[in-house]
């Protein structure tokens, strides 16, 4: 995107119809590093990516318990997401002081859009440039919501955001019919998977990666580390074990030799092949 004469208040509309200071909000969002849910009938799991800033220094928390059934996950500025997040959680202790019972997830998440709307229609404020994953059980049912800085919110059976989530999105796109009727370790596990499309070939370690799991009879909570290693580890060793046997048959079926194939991928100049850390966010907060 680029600066154009449209663009210097959040009021000002373009001869398009657009708002752009909205869309560098959301584009905010996709600079973030990757956060996905994903739902079944009695559970929710919210993951996220844990990316720092240089060696030197730790990770932001990019998930946030709002209530003991309610919880969400931030891709884009975290600032905004902390106080977005202190927000629902005020929220629902003042729903559950006036009528002494928990605040449908569907209520919270309408008035969180409320307020990022009002952003979009005073020149003084700005939009939000976080988006929100929030996850949740209530008397109907297990929910997975996104809030986008717009003010729109959509409800999904799995979903994915922040940085190279196109990945993670095929990924839930490709099982997403399966997740209703799944187990908690099942989805907990297709998180983790899902997790690892993001990383375009990183490993998959427990200290970059956070998961969360709310469901019926199992109040909000963090994974601890050790529990989510062993996860990836059972998946990540059967992973290596069927990488080498699916090799020798390569060139057989290919029928040509290995070194015809060599030099029509050599032939490009370096600087014109796809460069592996271009995806890397500048905002991985």
């Amino acid at each position: 995107m680029f600066r154009n004469q449209y663009d210097t208040d959040v009021t000002t509309w373009s001869p398009a119809g657009r708002l752009f200071q909205v869309e560098y909000a959301m584009e905010a969002v996709k600079q973030g590093s990757a956060a996905i849910g994903l739902r079944s009938k009695t559970h929710v799991v919210l993951g996220c990516v844990n990316k720092a800033n240089s060696e030197l220094s730790s990770h932001q928390k990019k998930i946030f318990k709002v209530d003991d059934h309610i919880g969400v996950a931030i891709a884009g500025l975290t600032a905004d997401g902390r106080v977005l997040s202190r927000y629902m959680r005020s929220e629902c202790i003042n729903y559950g002081f006036t009528y002494e019972s928990p605040l449908p997830v569907g209520r919270l998440v309408v008035q969180l859009a409320d307020k990022a709307q009002v952003c979009t229609q005073r020149s003084w404020k700005r939009p939000y440039g976080v988006g929100l994953l929030v996850g949740g059980l209530d008397e109907s049912g297990a929910h997975l919501y996104y809030n986008c800085p717009s003010g729109n919110y959509f409800e999904y059976q799995a979903f994915a955001i922040g940085s190279r989530s196109q990945a993670a999105k095929t990924y839930l796109e490709r099982r997403f019919e399966k997740f209703m009727d799944s187990s908690r370790d099942d989805l907990v596990k297709d998180a983790l998977l899902a997790i690892r499309e993001t990383l375009q070939g990183e490993s998959l370690k427990s200290s970059i990666c956070t998961v969360a799991v709310v469901g019926a009879g199992e109040p909000f909570h963090v994974l601890d580390n050790e529990t989510v290693q062993k996860l990836i580890d059972s998946f990540e060793i059967a992973a290596v074990d069927e990488a080498p046997a699916a090799e020798p048959d390569a060139p057989a079926d290919q029928g040509a030799p290995a070194d015809q194939g060599a030099p029509a991928d050599q032939g490009a100049p370096a600087d014109q092949r796809p460069a592996t850390d271009e995806g890397v966010a500048p905002m991985d907060i």
